[in-house]
This record gives C-alpha cells, sequence and structure tokens, in this order.
C-alpha cells in the first residue's frame, strides 16, 4: 500500500484512518475531537457575547463580561426568581387549601360515622324467643332493624369494573416546585455572584490610535500595563482590583507580590485584589487547557 493510499483495502493492517472513518460511518463507539485555535474565545472576549469587552468587568473568578451584557443576564434572572417564587407562593397555597379540605372531609367522615353508629343501635328490646320470620310475642313485633343492614347489591353496581376506567385512573398532578434560591449564579463558575463583585477592567492598547473596529480585526490588541509585553491566550494575565489594569502573571510574581503594591495608582494589595483572568486555550496540547469534544454512541459488545 503506497503512503497516500487511505482508501486501499488491499493491505493486512487495519489502519488508524480506517478505524476513524468506518466508526464514523458506522454510527457506534466515542468520538474525541480536539478543537483547534479557531472553536475558543479570545481572553479580552465576553464569556456571554463571545466579541470583544467594550467595557468590560471582571468576576472574583476571573470571567470577563461585558457590563451591558452581564446586567441584562443579572436582572433576567432576578425577574425568573420573582417568577418561580411567586410559582412556588401560590403552589404553598395551593397545599395549605388541600391540608385544610383534608382535615374538614376528615372531620366530616368522623361525623358521619358516628350517626351511622346512633343510628344502627336498636331502642327497643328484641324478644329472643320470636321465630326469624314470625311476628313474636308481645313488645316485639313492633321491633324493626336497625339501618345498618344495607343492600350490597347497589354498593357493588355504583363501583365501575375496570380499572383502566379514566374515572378511576390516579389524577395526574403536576410535580412539585422546590423553594428557588434568591441568589444569582455566575453564567460560568455557577457561584452566587453580585453587582458588586464585578470590578471594572481597563486593558492597556497596544496602538491608541487604532479605533474599535480596527482593535477586533488585529490579533494582538493589549499590552501588559508594567511591562508593556504583548497579552494574548497564550500568556496567563491577572487584574488588579484596586486601578483594574490587566498585567501577566509573571509581572506579578517578580514585580508586584515583593511589595502588595499597585504599580498604577500606589493602592495597597492584598491575596483577594489579585484576580487571575480566565483565558481560552491555544490549540496547543500544551498549554494545559482541554480542548476536546465528545461524542458518547451505542457500543456494540460481543
Amino acid at each position: 500500500m503506497t503512503r497516500h493510499g487511505k482508501n486501499c483495502t488491499a493491505g493486512a493492517v487495519y489502519t488508524y484512518h480506517e478505524k476513524k472513518k468506518d466508526t464514523a460511518a458506522s454510527g457506534y463507539g466515542t468520538q474525541n475531537v480536539r478543537l483547534s485555535r479557531d472553536a475558543v474565545k479570545d481572553f479580552d472576549c465576553c464569556c456571554l457575547s463571545l466579541q470583544p469587552c467594550h467595557d468590560p468587568v471582571v468576576t472574583p473568578d476571573g470571567f470577563l463580561y461585558e457590563k451591558e451584557a452581564i446586567l441584562e443576564y443579572i436582572l433576567h434572572q432576578k425577574r425568573e426568581i420573582a417568577r418561580q417564587m411567586k410559582a412556588y407562593e401560590k403552589q404553598k397555597g395551593e397545599q395549605q387549601a388541600e391540608r385544610r379540605e383534608l382535615s374538614r372531609a376528615a372531620a366530616q367522615e368522623q361525623v358521619r360515622g358516628f350517626l351511622e353508629k346512633e343510628t344502627a343501635i336498636v331502642t327497643k328490646p328484641l324478644n329472643p324467643f320470636a321465630a326469624a320470620g314470625g311476628t313474636g310475642t308481645e313488645g316485639s313485633g313492633d321491633s324493626e332493624p336497625g339501618p345498618s343492614t344495607t343492600s350490597a347489591p347497589e354498593d357493588k353496581d355504583k363501583q365501575l369494573p375496570s380499572f383502566w376506567i379514566p374515572s378511576l385512573t390516579p389524577e395526574a398532578k403536576a410535580s412539585r416546585l422546590q423553594k428557588p434560591s434568591r441568589a444569582v449564579l455566575c453564567p460560568m463558575s455557577g457561584r452566587p455572584l453580585r453587582l458588586n463583585d464585578l470590578t471594572p477592567v481597563r486593558f492597556t492598547l497596544l496602538d491608541g490610535s487604532v479605533d474599535r473596529v480596527g482593535l477586533i480585526t488585529r490579533s494582538e490588541r493589549y499590552i501588559c500595563a508594567v511591562t508593556r509585553d504583548s497579552l494574548s491566550n497564550s500568556v496567563p494575565c491577572a487584574v488588579l482590583r484596586p486601578s483594574g489594569a490587566v498585567v501577566t502573571l509573571e509581572c506579578v510574581e517578580r514585580l508586584i507580590r515583593k511589595d502588595m503594591v499597585d504599580p498604577v495608582n500606589g493602592a495597597k494589595l492584598t491575596a483577594k485584589d489579585i484576580i487571575v483572568l480566565q483565558r481560552g486555550g491555544t490549540g496547543f496540547a500544551g498549554s494545559g487547557v482541554t480542548l476536546e469534544a465528545k461524542k458518547s454512541r451505542p457500543v456494540m459488545q460481543a
């Protein structure tokens, strides 16, 4: 088999290309695909709109958002939580009304049972020497049987013979709603997110004369605020909370952590003031970012 004979079937070896081709055509087995550089977002793009940020803000976990997009998301989540809370309160009221109705029905059933027992008591003495169908002696002919002797055939006629008749099937009730949490969750990390947790980010432009439209078409748009190194997905970055400046992690480890002072405005820093910016992958396997897409399909077993 030649070097380019991928579709050749005369070889004695089941090649990797043939295996992948047969797996894709058969519809069985799990497929793994390594995503390329084109499938990941840039470090300065919003996690919601996937577009370069015009007014960026960052969460304590390092996820970058466009301010307008994240505010709209927070408002939408608050409206959704209010709607869910209203539905939960309505369900709670219905459950309370149902419990009151059940307790009222139980009390009525108890009263009905008591009245049935009271009316079943015989007020006149029976003559034990009287025949079953005879008139008996005096004082016993007027005795009447209690109302407890009801006709069983009438009750059987009222019962439906088939369990699959709709009137006898269990009532289909809606699933019960759980009490919703009032906390708004971050769409990326899943942790509670408040408006006060958002920190404004100020990128240092590589070329200040280029407008926003021109920045989108450029691969290198921003630089470190201290060392003037180019920023990209392959360069780990951090945001300084007091000034919002974006610097490289190398600058943080070598310069900023020694004095813990913001080099932009001179403010004191703490460990929480240094926010590591979450970045996309580079497309290389050694970048440390998992960029694999997996599709699980049925597996044929012998």
